[in-house]
């Protein structure tokens, strides 16, 4: 039996369908069992864990657009490239944390292999998120124009986004391989 365009656009859009997916030939005609709190629970957690991978490029972007933006402010010396980097650090913190949680739901799925490279991956992404947190906590008392604390924001600043571009390149290698851009 195969199913029309019309019924497959019903099933779409149905709530109650355990698959939506309109390359099926048999229409879906059975609603979800129902689930106890817990089960209820795993399927929340889940969907949070598939959240990782569109999650994961915000903080990329994010804290290295802040670097670039320090890079710009340390060479031109000028206040509003700062004020640039500390909004895309702020906003990258943020996603860091974001992504870090979805990642360990992710990772703790049955059918991810926890392997040595996912483990790098996890801590390499929490130490990412802990040095993206403890920059923005030191941009705070960086415009007090105090050297050593824009040093130390400086510091912490380029040491997340050194972090995050690592935690970033071990998660792309754990998707594509380490082999993807070699012909």
């Amino acid at each position: 039996m195969t199913c029309s365009r019309a019924e497959a656009r019903c099933i779409l859009f149905d709530p109650t369908a355990r698959n939506i997916s309109t390359r099926g030939s048999v229409p879906i005609t059975q609603p979800r069992p129902k689930l106890d709190a817990r089960q209820e629970i795993n399927e929340h957690m889940l969907l949070v864990g598939k959240l990782h991978p569109l999650l994961v490029h915000f903080p990329i972007g994010l804290v290295l657009a802040a670097a670039g933006s320090e890079l710009v402010a340390i060479w031109t010396r000028r206040q509003s490239w700062r004020a640039v980097a500390v909004a895309n650090l702020r906003a990258g913190a943020l996603f860091s944390a974001l992504t870090v949680l979805a990642g360990w739901v992710l990772a703790s799925v049955p059918f991810v292999e926890a392997t040595p490279s996912l483990a790098w991956h996890r801590w390499i992404g929490v130490a990412a998120a802990v040095a993206t947190a403890g920059a923005v906590v030191t941009s705070r008392s960086c415009h007090v124009e105090s050297r050593r604390w824009l040093l130390v924001y400086r510091g912490a600043l380029f040491a997340a986004a050194t972090l995050v571009a690592l935690a970033g390149h071990l998660g792309a290698a754990l998707v594509w391989g380490t082999d993807f851009l070699r012909p």
